[in-house]
C-alpha cells in the first residue's frame, strides 16, 4: 500500500485512548511505535494516536467521522460498552446523512455516519 490517509490525534493517556479506539470502537491496531499507535479505519484510512502532555491537547474543531451502514447497531454496541452518546442517531436532512456523536477519552468529537446520498459509494 502506498497511498493512505492517517489522521493523528493527541492522547493524554495513550493506553486509555488505545482501549477506546481498539477495544470499544473495534478498530484494528496496525502499528505500535511505542509513543504512537495507528489503527485501521478503512482499507487505506487510519487514525494515529500519539502520547502528548494533557496541557498541549486542543480538541476544538476536530471531528473524527467513521462511516458505517449500521449506525444504530454500532451505537447500541458502544452504549452497551458504557459509551455515552452526545447525540443519538438521527437524520440530518441538510447533508443527507444519518449520524450520531460521542467523545473519545480526550474529548475529540467522534461521529458515526451513514451517507444516504446514492452518489456516495465510498468515493
Amino acid at each position: 500500500m502506498n497511498d493512505a490517509l492517517i489522521t493523528f490525534l493527541p492522547a493524554a493517556d495513550l493506553d486509555r485512548a488505545s482501549r477506546f479506539y481498539g477495544d470499544t470502537l473495534g478498530l484494528e491496531l496496525v502499528v505500535d511505535q511505542g509513543m504512537c499507535r495507528i489503527y485501521r479505519v478503512a482499507t487505506s484510512g487510519f487514525i494515529g494516536l500519539c502520547q502528548r502532555d494533557e496541557a498541549t491537547i486542543d480538541t476544538e474543531g476536530v471531528i473524527v467521522t467513521i462511516v458505517r451502514d449500521d449506525v444504530d447497531e454500532f451505537c447500541a454496541r458502544l452504549v452497551a460498552k458504557g459509551v455515552t452518546l452526545e447525540q443519538p442517531p438521527n437524520q440530518n436532512e441538510q447533508f443527507g446523512i444519518y449520524q450520531a456523536f460521542l467523545r473519545d477519552p480526550d474529548g475529540n468529537l467522534v461521529e458515526v455516519q451513514r451517507f444516504d446520498d446514492p452518489d456516495w459509494a465510498g468515493a
